[in-house]
Order: C-alpha cells, then sequence, then structure tokens
C-alpha cells in the first residue's frame, strides 16, 4: 500500500508558522488542510493521515484549546474525508503526548483517557483506522494502541528508531523487539517506523521487523535529517534520492510505504510509481 507524505511541512509552506498549533489549522485553516489531503489523495495514495498529531490535550493545552480538542480531532477526520473523496482511508493520527509516562509526568489512567477522547472524536469524524505515531516510548504507544483499539478499528504502531552500534533502538531505549510485542500484545493490527532520518536509514530496520512479524509492516521516512537555516528546518533529500530506497524496503517485506517530515507531493508522485512497478511483479 502507497500512504501519503508529510502533512505538517506542508502546511508551512503554506503559511503555518513556527511553534504555532498544526492541529488548530483544522480550525482556523480548513481549506489549507483539505488542500494538502487532497495532494495526496488525487496522487493515489490509499491512506492519508488526518492533522491531528498534535491534537491531545496536553499538546493542545499550551495554546489554550483544550476545550476544543474534540472539534479539533472531529474536523481533522472531517476534512480527510471530504479532500479523498472515498479514494483513500482516513487514517486517524495519535502522536505523543509530550508527558513522559515512565517518569510518572501523567498517570496511565489520564494518558488513556487522553488518547480515549482522540480516538472518538476522529472516529466520529469518519476515520476508518488510526496510526499511532512516533513513538519513542513503548509504554505510550501500548496505551495509544489500547485506546483507539477499543474502538474497533485497525490500528498501526509506529515508532521512530535511531542506529547506534549496530543496533536500532528508540531514544527511550526501547528495541525493535520490545516494541513489536508491546505493540501487537496492545492489539496492532501493523507495526512499523516512522519519522527519524531519511528513507535509507529504516533500510536496515526493515528485515528486522519483517522476522518478528507476520503482521503488515509499516515505513514512512524522513526526506532526511533536517538542518536549521535560518531558524526554520530544511530537508536535502530530493524525491528521486528518497525514492531510490523504495524497492529495496519493499524487497525487505515492507508493506506500506510513505514519506514523513520534508516529503510532499512531488515524493509520492514518484513512490507511487515505484510501488506499482513493485505490485505489477505479482
Amino acid at each position: 500500500m502507497l500512504a501519503d507524505g508529510a502533512v505538517g511541512t506542508e502546511l508551512m509552506k503554506l503559511g503555518l508558522a513556527p511553534g504555532e498549533s498544526t492541529a488548530a489549522w483544522n480550525l482556523s485553516n480548513p481549506d489549507s488542510v483539505r488542500q494538502v489531503a487532497s495532494a495526496y489523495a488525487a496522487l493515489g495514495s490509499e491512506m492519508v493521515l488526518t492533522n491531528t498529531f498534535g491534537a491531545n490535550r496536553f499538546q493542545l493545552e499550551r495554546y489554550g484549546l483544550v476545550p476544543k480538542v474534540r472539534e479539533i480531532n472531529r474536523t481533522g477526520a472531517e476534512l480527510v474525508r471530504e479532500a479523498s473523496g472515498g479514494k483513500a482511508l482516513v487514517s486517524g493520527c495519535l502522536g505523543p503526548s509530550g508527558k513522559l509516562l515512565v517518569m510518572k509526568e501523567i498517570s496511565e489512567a489520564d494518558l488513556y483517557e487522553s488518547f480515549a477522547e482522540q480516538v472518538e472524536a476522529q472516529k466520529e469524524g469518519g476515520a476508518d483506522l488510526f496510526t499511532v505515531m512516533t513513538m519513542t516510548d513503548a509504554g505510550e504507544m501500548a496505551v495509544a494502541v489500547k485506546a483507539a483499539a477499543a474502538s474497533g478499528l485497525p490500528v498501526i504502531a509506529s515508532m521512530t528508531y535511531e542506529y547506534h552500534n549496530g543496533q536500532y533502538h528508540t531514544i527511550m531505549g526501547n528495541t525493535p523487539e520490545e516494541a513489536v510485542k508491546t505493540a501487537i500484545n496492545a492489539g496492532a493490527c501493523a507495526i512499523g517506523a516512522n519519522c527519524g532520518g531519511g528513507l535509507d536509514t529504516y533500510v536496515g530496520l526493515a528485515p528486522v521487523l519483517r522476522a518478528l512479524t507476520e503482521l503488515p509492516v509499516y515505513i514512512k521516512g524522513n526526506a532526511g535529517l533536517p538542518e536549521l537555516v535560518q531558524g526554520k528546518a530544511v530537508y536535502r533529500m530530493s524525491p528521486e534520492d528518497f525514492v531510490s530506497y523504495a524497492p529495496e524496503l519493499l524487497a525487505k517485506g515492507v508493506t506500506i510505504i510513505g514519506g514523513c517530515c520534508g516529503t510532499g507531493p512531488e515524493y509520492i508522485k514518484l513512490l507511487k510509481t515505484a510501488v506499482d512497478t513493485w505490485n505489477s511483479k505479482f
């Protein structure tokens, strides 16, 4: 399956300011959010993420938007539903809470309630499935997956990994083995990785994940590591370089592929060709 590209960095091109709530644009700039989703659906993305990555109550609290949590999440799903016109599945997005569960900054019960709040609103807005993404703590990921799975819809569990000394692990120290086992036990229907480095950084991770489960494997890499230029994140990997790694990832067992930060429609357009070429072999 072909997933979509980035949402946040695309909205930045349309005027989202540094430090501004991306999720709040579901209410303040719905046409821009709809535009991004529409572009991916038109190019053949079979699932498109909602603009709700930072839409949990703890993230929105910083902007005084807690009273708008449900509206922001529901609208996020509605916008993708409208934009895709039935061409793509609406994938409700759940990102990190911003609280450290392992440091007891938040209880598991409160964390679950927060994710469940998002899940209920996004399902009401038309979500077909959920993607728990960019997680670095397997414990928080498990809580989010459980909350999403309680909806009765499929759930993808995606972590962000780094590669050091010949091993992949999250910044919280979770290994792929720990993360995959935890995700499956929590009710995930697919497992994977997103964000971090470029798509090339996950070429070595793909066979590790494939060996750990028979579930679908999901990979969405960045357009390289970001560089800070005049206060803005710049991603240097070209669409051609990004997509050059797709055939190897698909050959190593990746079944859902897309782009994360820095990737836009031009990346997905080329990635669509790579996926179609691969699928034509079967």
